[in-house]
């Protein structure tokens, strides 16, 4: 399976019957990034991550009282 990724625009060839590419068919929101832009993107989030002025906002969640 041929797949392009969207930053650099490379195009890599994975093997078809991969997790990966069930994914990417059947879940059309999940995005392929090289690993050159995957390594690129971690390691820039990493140094976000040090400065200390980084933060992950999660979202708050009302129990409902009808679903266990």
């Amino acid at each position: 399976m041929d797949v392009k990724c969207p930053i650099c625009d490379s195009i890599d060839t994975i093997d078809t019957d991969s997790p990966l590419a069930k994914r990417l068919r059947n879940r059309r929101k999940h995005l392929y990034l090289c690993p050159t832009c995957t390594d690129r993107i971690g390691k820039k989030t990493n140094q976000r991550h040090a400065t200390g002025k980084f933060q992950l906002f999660k979202e708050n969640k009302d129990e409902d009282p009808f679903i266990r």
